[in-house]
């Protein structure tokens, strides 16, 4: 019995497993392990998404290095940025006007943390600013504009203040690379992108055509012979001290213009009103009395109707004639007898009365009937003149013979002479690339076309001719001078040169105007191999001498791109 209760002893009756002790030491063990499985679940899933991050930045960064050229691609920014007006080109598809994508600077006052820290960043980078309106629109604690059309360095600029309350609103601001070069034809848009002057204001429909959203507006114009011209024409007006000035360059066969200046210009890219006269568009829209260049159309006339021929001789020239109550004069004593040729060449006013008087009053008014020179231009623009109405009252057939009483536009001019010059073919003004060029009937017949074409060429070679400062070596140059008084300001003279070339077969006319300029004393002329200074102010001695400066810019550029310009002539000068 005593053995039994000694084993016993060590009996616990409250033991419910044999293996107790056994399992709470396996029990600790496995917990161990769990945790250790859990931690390096959580490793590996915590490496798992660093490496994903990893992967997505380097597919990205991928993605933009091989994307990165296409990122400026105009297809590309396209499908992102529809256009609400279309590109304007000109001939050689340079751009002239683009829609791009602009801001305007607002803010929230609500979310701007230190106002008066604010104010001074802004008086600091934007001292242009009324700093204390701006202050009065903070207090007040309503959205507002701070600037509007702000370029891309300003919104740099707001952007660095790093403020929540700056908010840059986008929008489409209409853009013209050239500034002032095309002012006086593309015209402008307003701030919601409808035209409202020149070729923006005419094709505002097409322009805004969402059909036609990829395909540019292609002009006539060439930038490049623009700003040569636009650069001469600026220095003429230094030389001669020149109110204003104008030209025009147009094919003589389509009516395709090239180029169109008017100055002075201004900047359509800073959308101010305009509303000073001086700035019209003088070759469309301005009426003038262009004064001798008239003379040719009265030579042209009598010739077609076989009233003379060139070499005609006209008697009784005298210096002075009396018509009705006026009397008409020369400016120089001419011979008292001259050939039909010499009239024009030397430009007198009573021998092309005397020719005038055999035409007869009906058949020039049927011929400027014909030559629409008492209608309003035609071309795409709004901005055009009407020639000035007048009544066919006595020595009004004679006065209108040399281009006095009677006004019409330089545009108009320009396209009577393109006529005259062309074989006789009349040609309408236009502005829009590869246009049909319709048939509207002729002035004159190609015979007397080709006559016309030998005098004005005589007037600039012949030593009595008062073109001869227009004679560009290997240009073949022909013209007519005028020079008259402005209708608006007979104190003022406007002198004008017309040319063509090259006239043995003219493919180019140039107009050259100048308003009331004065002598250039200080100017020395290369006048027939002799140097010589200026003392007279016709427009044989500036506007003459401007077009030939024009002509030996961009001769060689129109050279170029007609190709038998210079090679036919020669051909035709060594058969």
């Amino acid at each position: 019995m005593k053995k039994k209760q000694k084993k016993d002893k060590y009996y616990n009756k409250n033991q419910t497993s044999f293996f107790f002790e056994d399992y709470l030491e396996t029990n600790k063990k496995n917990k161990s392990i769990e945790k250790k499985n859990i931690l390096q679940d959580r490793i590996y899933l915590l490496f798992f998404l660093f490496f994903s991050l990893i992967l997505i930045f380097a597919a990205r960064i991928i993605h933009v290095s091989l994307n990165k050229i296409e990122i400026y691609n105009n297809d590309s920014f396209s499908k992102k940025f529809s256009l609400l007006r279309r590109d304007i080109v000109d001939r050689n598809g340079e751009i002239i006007s683009r829609n791009i994508k602009s801001y305007h600077a607002a803010v929230n006052p609500n979310l701007i943390n230190n106002k008066e820290n604010f104010l001074i960043k802004l008086q600091l980078n934007f001292p242009e600013l009324k700093i204390k309106e701006t202050k009065k629109k903070l207090d007040k604690g309503k959205y507002f504009y701070l600037k509007k059309r702000i370029s891309h360095d300003e919104k740099e600029k707001l952007w660095s203040f790093g403020e929540k309350g700056l908010i840059f609103e986008p929008f489409q601001s209409r853009v013209y690379t050239h500034s002032n070069l095309f002012s006086h034809v593309i015209g402008q848009v307003d701030y919601d992108n409808y035209g409202i002057s020149g070729v923006e204001k005419y094709f505002d429909k097409e322009l805004k055509d969402k059909n036609l959203s990829n395909q540019p507006l292609e002009l006539t114009l060439d930038t490049n012979i623009q700003y040569l011209i636009s650069k001469e024409l600026n220095e003429a007006l230094i030389t001669f001290n020149a109110k204003g000035g104008a030209s025009l360059l147009m094919d003589v066969n389509n009516g395709e213009i090239l180029s169109l200046v008017s100055l002075p210009n201004f900047d359509i890219n800073e959308r101010a009103a305009v509303k000073d006269k001086k700035y019209i568009n003088k070759i469309t829209k301005g009426v003038y009395e262009l004064g001798s260049i008239f003379k040719t159309f009265t030579v042209a006339l009598a010739l077609e109707n076989n009233l003379v021929k060139p070499k005609t001789i006209v008697n009784n020239i005298t210096k002075s004639i009396k018509c009705s109550k006026y009397e008409i004069s020369d400016i120089k004593e001419f011979p008292k007898s001259l050939s039909v040729e010499d009239i024009l060449i030397r430009s007198s006013n009573i021998g092309t009365l005397l020719i005038a008087r055999k035409i007869g009053e009906e058949k020039y008014k049927q011929f400027l009937k014909n030559s629409e020179l008492l209608k309003s231009p035609s071309i795409q623009l709004e901005e055009v003149g009407r020639p000035l109405k007048f009544d066919w009252n006595k020595c009004k057939l004679e006065t209108v013979s040399y281009g006095h009483g009677i006004a019409t536009t330089p545009l108009q001019a320009l396209a009577v002479y393109a006529a005259l010059t062309n074989g006789g073919a009349i040609i309408k003004p236009n502005l829009i690339k590869n246009k049909k060029n319709n048939n509207y009937g002729r002035l004159i017949s190609k015979k007397t076309s080709d006559d016309i074409n030998k005098i004005l060429r005589k007037i600039v070679t012949d030593e009595e001719g008062t073109a001869s400062l227009a004679d560009a070596y290997g240009y073949d140059v022909g013209g007519k001078t005028g020079t008259s008084q402005n209708y608006n300001n007979q104190s003022e003279n406007l002198n004008t040169f017309i040319s063509v070339f090259p006239s043995h077969k003219p493919k180019y006319a140039l107009l050259v105007m100048l308003e009331n300029p004065q002598v250039a004393k200080n100017l020395i002329y290369n006048y027939r191999g002799m140097k010589i200074k200026g003392t007279r102010n016709e427009a044989g001695w500036n506007s003459v001498y401007v077009a030939g400066q024009i002509i030996k810019k961009i001769g060689p550029i129109l050279a170029i791109k007609s190709k038998d310009f210079n090679h036919q002539y020669v051909a035709e000068k060594l058969n």
